[in-house]
């Protein structure tokens, strides 16, 4: 395979998705996920599974693959042991996988498994996109609601495509892209001898320089016909677009993949996209835009 075609490769269009098989009472709901993904990207379907490879598991997978409509034409399936982290990783890679499709539950042990240390792994150092199913359906839903993180950050603008680019084929048309106000650098802003004027004046320009900059990536983006609106909220990074996500009820929150260039501050106090992986407010999709 031409590792070649990774460097430089845009975030989307996904024309190969890989979805992660467990072999749990979700595994047929989290393919019908996937497949449906696959479908509307019009790409190819990748089928891991780590672990071993029995005849057992071998009818069972093809059984649920008739029953969800996946054909052998459409998909191919990889079988291998080792360690889950680096061997999804590294099938990832050789096979030059867009986007990688794990399910994952927000109240059961398997959280623990997926969004534990193999998802934040997985999340800081896959070549690709990752998408977490908090609830993967059987016959999936129409997404209604996308979030989408809208940081001051030279990925964002490959972010707020890529959501763009889902949305459009996904026929969502409620887009809100967010940017935070991290509460504990305003606060350093302010003076404690400011007035409450003052203090008000701060918080008002800061939000406005915010947005100003915000509106000038969304100028950069193709926004077609989707509805998209821009907020700015305040409260710590990765904790408070969480919430408003889950507030909103959004049916999919988009995030950017972390920056891999982490110092001792990054690894001693969590990182945004840890809050966002302790609990999931709904699906999760973390754009990996290899810039």
């Amino acid at each position: 395979m031409d590792l070649s075609k990774l460097k430089k490769r845009p975030s989307y269009p996904f024309e190969t998705v890989a979805v992660a098989i467990s072999f749990s009472g979700r595994c047929r709901a989290v393919l019908s996920e996937a497949k449906r993904i696959a479908d509307v990207c019009g790409a190819s379907l990748l089928l891991l599974h780590i672990g071993e490879k029995t005849k057992e598991k071998e009818k069972e997978l093809d059984d649920i693959m008739d029953g969800v409509g996946i054909s052998s034409n459409q998909s191919r399936i990889i079988w291998m042991e080792g360690e889950p982290v680096d061997t999804i990783l590294k099938l990832c890679k050789l096979n030059i996988v867009d986007l990688l499709v794990i399910g994952a539950l927000e109240k059961e042990n398997i959280l623990k498994f997926y969004v534990g240390s193999i998802a934040r792994n997985i999340s800081r150092k896959a070549k690709c996109s990752v998408l977490l199913l908090t609830n993967p359906n059987s016959s999936p839903q129409k997404l209604k609601k996308i979030v989408v993180n809208g940081a001051e950050n030279p990925k964002t603008v490959h972010t707020i495509n890529t959501s763009l680019y889902l949305a459009k084929l996904l026929r969502v048309k409620d887009v809100t892209i967010v940017n935070e106000v991290d509460v504990t650098g305003l606060a350093m802003t302010i003076s404690e001898d400011s007035t409450a004027p003052q203090t008000r004046e701060i918080k008002k320009n800061i939000s406005e320089k915010l947005e100003e900059t915000l509106q000038t990536v969304i100028e950069k983006c193709d926004v077609g016909n989707i509805n998209l609106s821009n907020k700015v909220i305040k409260g710590k990074p990765g904790y408070a677009i969480s919430k408003f996500a889950r507030d909103k009820k959004a049916d999919l929150l988009i995030i950017n993949s972390p920056d891999t260039n982490l110092n001792l501050f990054d690894r001693i106090f969590a990182h945004d996209i840890e809050y966002v992986l302790a609990d999931l407010p709904c699906n999760v999709l973390i754009v990996h835009s290899r810039i």
